[in-house]
């Protein structure tokens, strides 16, 4: 199993290309199940879950290829796709396996999709899905592990309806925009998702003939049309990988810019950095981003976009552990997402948790221990605590971060942090 040695110590200095978003990549994969025609997805990042979904989506009979010449460009042709199904064995570990079921209910009128998996960072009920794609005139049956869905009497196709979500749902709003662009009639989605990759995902269909007005706010119209064609897009860039890069140089100090990054993707971050003492500079493309000393701690509480982002709340906290000062993070949107904080106090920061409150008094230095990743987001918090921990920091079960960014210790290399891989 691979893990990661940190020497901690080292400034960030240089320029880094941010990949593609996981979170937009993964659904349009799926929206390519729409057609029968190819579609070319550009900046697609090479991650473990991208790799699971192209499994995914060729185990159902579907053409997915990354392109020899250029490994960020995938090429999908869905036209003979003949086995609307995505079982247990191909999507235990990743939760966006949900995301086809919309695409092939849409399609073909049927699908059969296990309950997915992920990271263990707590509950993420599938029943806002199914009560959405019910009222679009689909019967779900969830029975052994699967969610066996169907057109309800025989009908030809969806229909249009008004959907609103207990809670906002991410991959619900993307499964209903992309489940109702195949729909007879009008689709609303009330208590949309507002994330910019679903904003990205509404552009792709845009492209392939979907009529979608509202993306980007909390109401969502779609008109459904009989059929969508292929299209060329490129993936928007990861803000998750971004925000991640600018907690790092703000923690060690440095200056570094941000190729691709996108700062109004990004505002409830920059603003707690900003307020931080680090300098940020928004660019024609990118980010540039300068930091020294210790900065001043921040407290924060995470909420839905364009609130302070839950993805980015384990890497902010490694910068509020080494910051001037005391700080409290409530996270709001998992219950279970605190597990990186016994990991980072092996390493020696100060952090009390208190159900969805975690306390944290800053420390000046942090020392270098072996600690274990947990989940996707723990494991880019404890790369950020190693880089400015004194000594050698290990960081065992790194696939969690292969699962979500794109050769991240190579990047950090190229910026001047004394990392490697080890096996």
């Amino acid at each position: 199993m691979d893990k990661l040695r940190i020497r901690g110590g080292q400034r960030l200095q240089g320029e880094v290309t941010v990949s593609g978003a996981k979170n937009a990549a993964l659904p349009e994969l799926c929206a390519a199940l729409l057609t029968d025609q190819p579609v070319v997805l550009d900046n697609v990042p090479r991650l473990q879950d991208v790799a699971t979904m192209l499994k995914l989506i060729r185990h159902m009979g579907v053409s997915a290829e990354r392109d020899e010449s250029l490994p960020t460009r995938v090429r999908i042709d869905a036209g003979a796709l003949n086995n609307p199904e995505a079982p247990y064995e191909l999507v235990k570990t990743m939760r966006a396996s949900v995301l086809a079921l919309g695409p092939l209910l849409a399609r073909f009128g049927r699908a059969q999709v296990s309950l997915p998996g992920g990271c263990a960072i707590g509950s993420r009920p599938v029943d806002q899905h199914i009560k959405g794609l019910q009222a679009m005139g689909a019967e779900i049956a969830v029975e052994h592990g699967y969610m066996n869905a169907r057109l309800a009497g025989g009908a030809a196709r969806l229909k249009g309806a008004r959907i609103t979500t207990d809670m906002v749902t991410v991959t619900g709003t993307e499964n209903f925009l992309m489940a109702a662009c195949l729909a007879e009639g009008e689709t609303v989605l009330e208590n949309a998702a507002q994330e910019p990759e679903i904003s990205d995902l509404a552009e792709m269909l845009i492209k392939m003939g979907a009529r979608i007005e509202g993306h980007g706010s909390s109401r969502i119209r779609i008109q459904g049309v009989e059929r969508l064609s292929g299209c060329t897009h490129q993936v928007v860039a990861d803000r998750i990988e971004a925000g991640t890069f600018l907690c790092a140089v703000a923690a060690t100090g440095g200056d570094v810019l941000l190729r691709h990054g996108r700062a109004d993707h990004l505002d409830a971050v920059i603003e707690k950095l900003q307020a931080a003492g680090a300098t940020i500079t928004a660019l024609a493309d990118g980010i540039r981003i300068q930091a020294s000393g210790r900065l001043k701690a921040q407290s924060f509480r995470t909420t839905e976009y364009p609130g302070f982002p839950t993805d980015m709340q384990a890497q902010f906290m490694a910068l509020n552990v080494i910051a001037q000062g005391s700080s409290k993070v409530t996270e709001t949107i998992f219950e279970n997402r605190y597990m990186h904080v016994n990991e980072m106090v092996r390493l020696g920061a100060h952090i009390q948790v208190d159900g969805k409150v975690a306390v944290i008094e800053g420390i000046e230095k942090l020392s270098g221990a072996t600690v274990m990743a947990t989940d996707l987001r723990a494991s880019a918090s404890l790369v950020i605590a190693g880089l400015v921990a004194e000594g050698d920091t290990v960081v065992d079960r790194i696939y969690h971060l292969d699962r979500g960014y794109d050769q991240m210790e190579l990047k950090l290399r190229g910026l001047g942090a004394d990392i490697e891989r080890i096996k």
